[in-house]
């Protein structure tokens, strides 16, 4: 006897490559992730591009059959073409890994019976460093980010001063709000990566970047433009900063500074957790001011203060530095 369910799930499948419908797969594995695994949307958005440019190259060769239909041949011609336009090796991998994700979404609900993906390995390298700013660095940053004085530098060093301070991402960053600071204890309860929370403290200099962007910035830009909302940082119109426009703000403060190269807020992410590792800190207590739910993702910040322990070595230690002093010891 065919269920209702069943009936249900024969037209989805059947009805996966009409256009005007409202209930592709993609659509309901794009709904999953961001009403069950509450992912951000950033994070979704990544993850329907890699599923949009895996059908787009499958329509371009042979036609599109419906996500049923994959098979290994359809995969390892995908892995070629993405190998022959040279996209990294990072790239490819989270191509896969979103690709294998979506198919087991799939499998879970009954949806199609295979997971073309689950053989392929990609060849994973160690992972690159990740770049951070030394402690002089820092300075010139936030010397640059006071600017003129004018209403949004306090903006800028208030969001330079938050990011660096607390280990925060850009999209957390981007949408705090005014209730999550407590400033009578000093703490920050900042919403995660899929909804997980985290209590992370901040200290004097955040407090007085705040207390000026809110009396210089926030709240005459607020009144000036009829805004009325609890996002703290704001656009130059009193409206919610974007994540993109936290990045644009931060290019125009390293292009102040006497730095060279490039910014990402990320960098204040790693520098924040590099520098307390460096000074000392529990690695445990870093992962939870990171979010981390990985001791493993937390111990690259190691490789980065044991490089720097090396350098220091080579550089200051007598008996490291090639054709420094030394006893000769074929004397005695």
């Amino acid at each position: 006897m065919v269920t209702q369910l069943e009936q249900l799930g024969e037209l989805l499948v059947a009805n996966q490559r009409l256009a005007s419908n409202p209930l592709t797969f993609t659509a309901l594995y794009v709904n999953y992730l961001k009403s069950e695994r509450r992912y951000s949307d950033d994070t979704v958005i990544a993850y329907r591009e890699d599923l949009k440019a895996f059908q787009q190259f499958l329509d371009n060769n042979d036609g599109f059959r419906g996500w049923t239909a994959v098979d290994h041949l359809d995969v390892q011609v995908y892995l070629t073409h993405l190998h022959d336009q040279q996209d990294a090796e990072s790239t490819v991998s989270r191509k896969v890994s979103s690709l294998r994700s979506f198919f087991n979404f799939l499998i879970l609900n009954h949806l199609t019976t295979k997971n073309p993906f689950d053989d392929v390995q990609i060849k994973k390298h160690s992972r690159a460093l990740p770049r951070y700013f030394y402690e002089p660095e820092m300075t010139a940053l936030f010397k640059a980010a006071d600017g003129d004085g004018k209403p949004l530098d306090y903006r800028n060093r208030a969001v330079l001063e938050l990011l660096y301070d607390t280990g925060m991402r850009v999209s957390e960053c981007a949408n705090l709000t005014l209730s999550q600071i407590d400033n009578d204890v000093k703490m920050i309860l900042i919403e995660g990566k899929g909804g997980k929370q985290r209590y992370v403290p901040f200290g004097h200099f955040v407090t007085q970047a705040l207390d000026n962007y809110y009396h210089y910035c926030r709240t005459p830009l607020m009144d000036q433009y009829h805004q009325d909302h609890q996002y703290v940082f704001i656009n130059n119109r009193g409206k919610p900063i974007t994540s993109g426009g936290i990045e644009y703000l931060l290019k125009q403060v390293m292009k102040r500074s006497t730095l060279t190269g490039t910014i990402h807020p990320h960098m204040l992410r790693h520098s924040f957790a590099t520098h307390l590792l460096d000074r000392g800190a529990d690695i445990r207590s870093v992962q939870e001011l990171l979010g981390h739910s990985s001791l493993s993702t937390t111990q690259i910040y190691t490789h980065i203060t044991k490089e720097n322990l090396q350098k220091n070595y080579r550089q200051f230690f007598p008996r490291a530095q090639e054709g420094g002093n030394s006893h000769d010891y074929d004397q005695k």
